[in-house]
């Protein structure tokens, strides 16, 4: 069942969380938004990040019979839906054309899948090069 991914999977996870990524803090960048509201945009870009990695790395992990605490699990569920929250308040009552919104809204979810996409292929990849070793 631990199959490696194709090199194609593995470029399209990078582009999709390379383009989601760029897109949105160069959006940042070349917006007239406040300094402060660049700042929460981008805190919350990097807290997504962080936070469906650390899911997918919980989910994977209880699937896998590694011992993962309900408190951390818990966390990390509540983490990656309180980034997601807290963009579409920010968004929400931000004075920004609609189309700028959805810009946003969807760089925020193209960088969350790519970057779910390559700790994915990163956790498959250990696994069949571990297992490769073991074979050796």
């Amino acid at each position: 069942m631990n199959q490696k991914p194709s090199n194609a999977f593995v470029a399209a996870s990078w582009i999709a969380l390379g383009t989601g990524m760029i897109g949105f803090i160069v959006g940042l960048w070349r917006s007239d938004m406040l300094l402060n509201e660049k700042g929460y945009y981008f805190t919350v870009l990097m807290f997504g990040l962080f936070a469906v990695i650390s899911l997918q790395k919980a989910v994977r992990d209880k699937l896998e019979g590694i011992p993962v605490t309900e408190i951390y699990y818990g966390i990390s569920w509540f983490s990656t839906l309180l980034t997601i929250t807290l963009l579409v308040i920010g968004l929400w009552n931000a004075t920004l054309l609609p189309s700028e919104k959805g810009f946003y809204a969807f760089a925020f979810l193209l960088s969350l899948f790519g970057a779910i996409a390559v700790q994915k292929n990163t956790r498959d990849n250990q696994i069949v090069n571990k297992n490769k070793d073991q074979e050796s």
